[in-house]
């Protein structure tokens, strides 16, 4: 079953172009099924390129998904065409009395700021808090999940010498987990981050249970049952070139920067680089929507509701 985007959004000719199964809005009300209802809080600069990444991984499995898009109310992106913004976003003040059966914080390139000094740091904890009554289960990818970890449990973020770039392998460690079905024992993830959690004090928190782990980069992949969240601290969802897109950025803004490791095949930014993640990301995001699927109720007013 295909993933529902409206018709003019332009992940659907980009998606639909690449062969994963995508169907209009109005296709998708003729089908006598309830889809579910993933909601996407994007606080990524770049919109349309977010939008991609996630609508692919979600987008590849056997269920009809009904894709949101949902903004933070106040902050305004200077990024994203004012345009696009008003025709497939809504702010999360206006969705907020609506139940989700899955939702998606992503990062955003503010890591460098306390989390109480970021300008929608407020209404994040409302929707943060928000998911403990409106969403069956809420994946928070890079600084959202970082966000997300400090919110419920107060762990720390904390500052890197230098910037963890690149592709690292990380560990499968916990093979049993539903949330890890079909994983190799380690894989290859892309990183781009000033910041890091740290495992020891993940391991405190016995609630906590951390499933991918890198000896170079620390945790990666966490669970909170008690929240019914996943926590991600990199990025399957990259495509192949877009650690190539910061490091030119990066590079043209005469910002220093390392060419990032283990990306460029010889570590030859001249070469194209390989994506060697897709898999996995494609397992990750699709073990997660099958676990909602399974468990989340049938009528959405249940949601948060047990």
């Amino acid at each position: 079953m295909p993933i529902t985007l409206p018709e003019n959004l332009p992940a659907f000719s980009v998606l639909s172009n690449e062969g994963v199964m995508v169907m209009s809005d109005t296709r998708a009300a003729r089908q006598d099924i309830r889809p579910l209802r993933i909601g996407l809080l994007n606080l990524m600069p770049k919109k349309i390129q977010t939008e991609n990444q996630f609508a692919r991984l979600i987008g590849a499995t056997p269920l009809q998904i009904d894709f949101q898009l949902i903004r933070m109310s106040e902050h305004q992106t200077r990024n994203t065409a004012a345009e696009h913004m008003a025709e497939f976003y809504r702010p999360f003040q206006e969705v907020k009395s609506e139940r989700f059966d899955g939702l998606i914080i992503t990062g955003a390139p503010i890591e460098h700021l306390p989390f109480e000094e970021v300008t929608y740091w407020d209404e994040l904890c409302e929707v943060m808090d928000w998911t403990q009554t409106h969403v069956h289960s809420t994946f928070g990818v890079c600084w959202g999940g970082m966000a997300m970890i400090n919110h419920f449990h107060g762990l720390a973020k904390h500052m890197l010498d230098a910037k963890a770039f690149g592709c690292f392998r990380h560990q499968n460690l916990a093979p049993q987990s539903p949330y890890l079905r079909g994983f190799s024992d380690d894989c290859v993830i892309p990183v781009s981050r000033w910041t890091e959690m740290r495992q020891d004090e993940i391991d405190a928190v016995p609630a906590l249970i951390t499933l991918l782990g890198s000896d170079e980069v620390g945790p990666c992949l966490v669970q909170d049952p008690d929240h019914r969240a996943l926590y991600i601290f990199n990025h399957f969802e990259y495509d192949r070139d877009t650690l190539k897109q910061e490091y030119d950025r990066d590079v043209a803004n005469g910002t220093p920067i390392n060419v990032p490791l283990n990306y460029y095949p010889d570590d030859d930014p001249a070469r194209v680089p390989l994506n060697r993640w897709r898999s996995h990301a494609h397992l990750l995001y699709g073990n997660w929507i099958n676990e909602i699927y399974q468990s989340t109720p049938y009528d959405l007013a249940e949601i948060g509701r047990g």
